[in-house]
């Protein structure tokens, strides 16, 4: 059965969106009681207690954070020459050391299967960065983070595969989007790619999938700062995760992932990212992503 379309505003954009799906329905202000209605959106419980509200935005009032009710993701991270991640970084921000001489770096494959804006998939290439105003140890930094899983990063690629996530990330946020075809399973094993300039392959993953663990939800919180800029000045923009279900292995052996020249590919081969540290695989997840707010002391 073909999907059908229809035209909606965003901001001064006109943008097709899936008709009768939640963005159509909602505008981004949802009926959680009609959510919980639709099995696939899962237990929402947990967005009960983060309130929209409706504010204002780079593209006119919007409501905010934006609840992404099922997800999934495969992260690798790579360790990188610091000064590469020097010499790409923006000033003043700075690459968090992770060993001597290495910095890391992130690709992840997002798979959003229900959420505000409708279902898509996006790749993420960012680099970790130091928190701002921090000072002092990178290694106390990074174990403190990791204890906290909760990261800062700067985010150099974000593509999408649908127009409204598209036209959000960039219009909304001033983030690095742009369309392409993604696709991201993760089923009796994990594979992911994202297609580059006409229709040729960019990045190719493929894994066996880890021995995935379930947690109560809220027992496993997660949080990504992303540090960019917007309208010349920095921003964060904050993301709680809620993981239900995932796996992590470290230094992983059986993993392929294929370059093919394309823009991520070039990108990550520019960063001298090459050595994966670890794998990460999460099922299931519950996402809410907050609108950028101005740093209160720009680095």
């Amino acid at each position: 059965m073909s999907k059908r379309f229809t035209e909606v505003e965003f901001g001064s954009h006109k943008v097709e969106v899936l008709e009768g799906g939640y963005y159509d329905r909602f505008r981004m202000n949802p009926d959680l009681d009609e959510v919980a209605r639709d099995k696939a959106a899962g237990n929402i419980d947990f967005f009960r207690r983060i309130p929209k509200q409706q504010v204002a935005s780079r593209v006119g009032p919007t409501w905010a954070p934006n609840f992404y009710y099922r997800s999934g993701s495969v992260q690798l991270l790579f360790l990188a020459p610091l000064d590469r991640l020097r010499a790409t970084l923006p000033a003043p921000l700075e690459p968090l050391r992770a060993f001597p001489g290495y910095g890391l770096v992130a690709l992840t494959f997002f798979s959003y299967s229900v959420c505000d804006n409708d279902p898509y998939d996006e790749v993420s290439v960012a680099i970790v960065v130091r928190r701002p105003g921090a000072r002092g140890s990178h290694a106390l930094e990074l174990m403190d983070a990791m204890r906290r899983r909760s990261f800062t990063a700067h985010v150099l690629a974000l593509p999408v595969n649908t127009e409204i996530a598209r036209v959000r990330g960039v219009h909304g946020y001033q983030l690095p989007k742009w369309r392409a075809d993604i696709n991201v399973n993760i089923g009796a094993s994990v594979s992911a790619r994202i297609e580059g300039h006409k229709g040729l392959p960019d990045l190719v993953l493929k894994a066996p999938l880890p021995t995935l663990k379930n947690v109560t939800p809220q027992s496993r919180m997660n949080t990504a700062t992303m540090i960019h800029q917007v309208d010349g000045l920095w921003h964060q923009s904050v993301v709680q995760s809620n993981t239900l279900s995932f796996a992590q292995r470290l230094f992983p052996r059986d993993v392929q992932l294929d370059r093919n020249g394309g823009p991520l590919s070039q990108l990550l081969d520019g960063l001298g990212a090459s050595r994966i540290l670890r794998l990460d695989v999460i099922k299931d997840a519950q996402i809410v992503l907050n609108l950028p707010v101005p740093l209160t002391a720009q680095p």
